[in-house]
């Protein structure tokens, strides 16, 4: 098997703001991410009988989460999809609860699970009384994994908030992107952050994507048209119309102090990222933006509270910083996915990554 490599290794670099030292979103201090891989069978298989490309991913935006919630935004760029808890986010402009990543039928099984979990281990909420909304978006993998099967499970949810750490966030075909596809190629989990200058206040962005969209000939890398020099013969998916297909949820975390407002509008600039890389928010596409700040958390007692926050046209370079770790957790996605079989012999290619070294080499003139 080909040993993958992230962008930035084959010498691809996105944008002019550093990454910091994880180029992940758990840059920004406090997120942690974890995984659980439902892979299993062989094709042809079968409804109920696999084989299974599927799981979940977890980001937890801090410690305590349930008790001391985080300011939070969110943005559509096209919503055939679905995030629960955005009314939520909508009307009282935070979150409380870890974000899960899964396939479209195990949304009801992965929030089920994750009140269970919460329930199990968080004793305060129990104590408070409080309702408990938990924030699980999703993406369509039928084309690999066997869907109808259900083969997302509670343990599969306890898996990946249980192992979530701070460290390296492991890409590609994992978690919930273990089935996805992205201009055709295939997709799933990437992750990128970028490091402001101390002079706009050394903030961290931090993005996270489950990629499932686009058409090849639209796929562009670093304002390269690399879709359109590797074209392929005919689109996959024909169970589905012939558009463009898909969905992304994206998820952006900051240690910048902003307010929901603000954080709709880092949100937004996320989907600039999407765009770049080819993306039109296609009729029939999902991508959704949830982002949060952990610069502050929301107490429960007291009648009011103080903070600051990033004022004015400061937060323009903050927007710079989301649109280029979108842009380039996209690309980290498609060159840390690997090639897959799946439901009926279905296969997608991962994208070659001789090519790209090839066509981002300094002397290559393209």
């Amino acid at each position: 098997m080909e040993t993958r490599a992230r962008a930035r290794e084959l010498g691809i670099t996105i944008g002019l703001l550093p990454p910091g030292p994880l180029n992940a979103i758990t840059d920004v201090a406090g997120v942690r991410v974890g995984h659980s891989t439902v892979v299993w069978g062989d094709p042809p298989g079968g409804t109920g009988q696999g084989p299974a490309r599927t799981g979940v991913t977890a980001i937890w935006p801090g410690e305590n989460i349930v008790e001391l919630s985080v300011s939070a935004g969110y943005d559509i760029l096209n919503g055939t999809g679905e995030v629960t808890s955005l009314q939520e986010i909508h009307e009282l402009g935070r979150i409380g609860s870890p974000i899960l990543l899964t396939n479209t039928l195990s949304v009801g099984m992965v929030y089920h699970a994750t009140c269970q979990y919460l329930i199990e281990h968080d004793q305060a909420l129990i104590a408070s009384g409080d309702v408990l909304i938990p924030v699980v978006g999703e993406c369509n993998d039928a084309w690999l994994n066997d869907a109808y099967g259900l083969h997302v499970k509670p343990e599969h949810v306890y898996e990946a908030l249980t192992t979530a750490t701070s460290g390296p966030v492991t890409e590609g075909c994992v978690g919930g992107g273990t089935g996805m596809i992205c201009f055709e190629f295939k997709g799933g989990i990437g992750t990128s952050s970028r490091v402001l200058p101390r002079e706009q206040g050394g903030y961290t962005v931090g993005v996270l994507v489950m990629t499932n969209f686009g058409r090849r000939a639209r796929l562009s890398i670093a304002g390269k048209p690399v879709g359109q020099w590797l074209p392929v013969d005919a689109p996959i998916r024909s169970r589905r119309r012939e558009d463009d297909p898909g969905s992304c949820i994206v998820v952006v975390a900051t240690d910048a102090p902003l307010t929901s407002h603000q954080l709709n509008r880092v949100a937004k600039r996320a989907g600039f990222g999407l765009v770049r890389t080819g993306s039109i928010g296609g009729e029939g596409s999902g991508e959704i933006i949830v982002s949060f700040s952990t610069a502050y958390r929301f107490q429960r007692s007291g009648l009011t509270y103080s903070v600051d926050l990033v004022r004015g046209n400061e937060i323009d370079p903050i927007f710079a910083a989301t649109v280029e770790a979108a842009e380039e957790a996209v690309i980290n996605s498609l060159c840390m996915a690997t090639t897959t079989t799946g439901v009926d012999g279905h296969t997608v290619e991962a994208i070659p990554l001789d090519r790209l070294r090839e066509w981002f080499r300094p002397d290559s003139g393209t």
